[in-house]
């Protein structure tokens, strides 16, 4: 069954049903970080980032660390700290085939969100990677930025879910372990197993 059978296939399409955005919204991006973007940057202890491989599979990851984790270099060149995940490397090994990356920096309590889009790389150079110390932990690696465009992103989206407010966070949560041995599908990965390696990654390997 084809869900997705009445299609939108041309912009023109697209811009007939919805229109194009205001003259704000137009002349609002630009090609660099002033300083607003920097102390957003600055204040934003999580960001989410959006790579593709050559065939353009997509993925989007998560970073995160204390406000300032991300350090801006100059006004077109950002970096971003390796931390410990989980070895999967889904970023750095699209970033290697393919150097387009796009960025949105939150900070908590504010709706508005930050986006920039450039071309990034991995880099080990020890003068980068010295001032991102963390814990007495310097990171094996770094993600570098090029900036090409900057722009901020509205809050409707934001202010639809109510991310911000507590009354309407959900009052019973998905357990992640019963998920993610259920995507396991082995015998050996139980629940039980599962939490316990959680635990001890998130007690032992933060850094």
């Amino acid at each position: 069954m084809d869900y997705f059978e009445d299609r939108i296939e041309a912009e023109a399409e697209l811009r007939e049903m919805l229109g194009y955005p205001n003259k704000i919204v137009e002349a609002m991006k630009i090609s660099y970080m002033e300083r607003h973007c920097r102390e957003f940057i600055g204040l934003s202890p999580i960001l989410f980032a959006s790579t593709a491989d050559l065939q353009g599979n997509c993925d989007v990851s998560p970073r995160g660390d204390a406000p300032g984790f991300v350090k801006v270099l100059d006004d077109q060149h950002l970096i971003i700290p390796e931390r410990p995940g989980n070895r999967r490397m889904n970023t750095y090994r699209n970033i290697l085939e393919n150097p387009h990356i796009g960025l949105i920096f939150i900070i908590p309590g504010l709706e508005e969100t930050l986006r920039i889009n450039g071309k990034a790389c991995l880099t080990k150079n020890p003068g980068l990677l010295a001032p991102l110390e963390a814990h007495g932990k310097i990171p094996k690696l770094a993600i570098g930025v090029e900036v090409e465009e900057v722009f901020l992103h509205c809050a409707k989206a934001f202010k639809r879910s109510d991310l911000w407010d507590p009354k309407t966070w959900p009052g019973a949560l998905p357990s992640v372990p019963e998920m993610i041995a259920a995507h396991a599908g082995r015998p050996d990965i139980t629940a039980d197993v599962v939490s316990k390696g959680l635990k001890e990654s998130y007690e032992k390997r933060m850094y």
